[in-house]
């Protein structure tokens, strides 16, 4: 009898440690599944960022600027030599249940406004084939690379009337 007992308080004590762990705060982590607040919400990679950045180091270096027009050729996913949002941006979630017909529009990251220089959403031929210099520009350091700061921009903070997306204030780029 002493011996079940026994049993039975070591899977009791096993089970209520086991339901503390689980309900312990993850120290500020993001919700599972995206779920809870959006102080921890985190943008989608920006499919221009990831085709610049081939070795994905979050820093677009000097060989990657050099190469850029080809990779941003690789975004032109219907083959008639111009990108746009669809094709350099990611994907927007569908709107949940606003009817209003106002949808959230997050601010155009830098690199899409240095690469789209007539700001028509849309980077034509030219715009790819200036994508080198253009980059360039936004290398305000002139370290020869580009880091998220400048080719996203600050983390605007929630104080400051900012988003909390990651991108700079900024117009929307063009819907296609």
């Amino acid at each position: 009898m002493k011996t079940t007992m026994k049993i039975m308080l070591a899977l009791l004590a096993i089970g209520a440690s086991a339901f503390v762990a689980g309900a312990q705060d993850d120290n500020g982590g993001p919700p599972p599944d995206g779920q809870g607040s959006g102080d921890h919400h985190r943008p989608p990679p920006l499919p221009i960022v990831m085709a610049l950045d081939v070795n994905h180091d979050h820093v677009i270096d000097a060989s990657e600027i050099a190469n850029a027009s080809a990779e941003l050729k690789t975004l032109d996913k219907n083959g008639d030599g111009v990108l746009t949002t669809n094709e350099y941006l990611p994907q927007r979630p569908p709107q949940n249940g606003n009817s209003g017909g106002e949808t959230f529009q997050p601010p155009t990251p830098l690199i899409v406004c240095a690469l789209d220089a007539n700001h028509d959403g849309v980077i034509d031929a030219s715009e790819i084939a200036n994508a080198p210099a253009a980059l360039k520009a936004l290398d305000k350091n002139g370290d020869g690379q580009l880091t998220p700061d400048e080719f996203i921009g600050a983390r605007p903070s929630n104080a400051g009337g900012g988003n909390d997306n990651g991108t700079p204030p900024g117009p929307p780029p063009d819907q296609q």
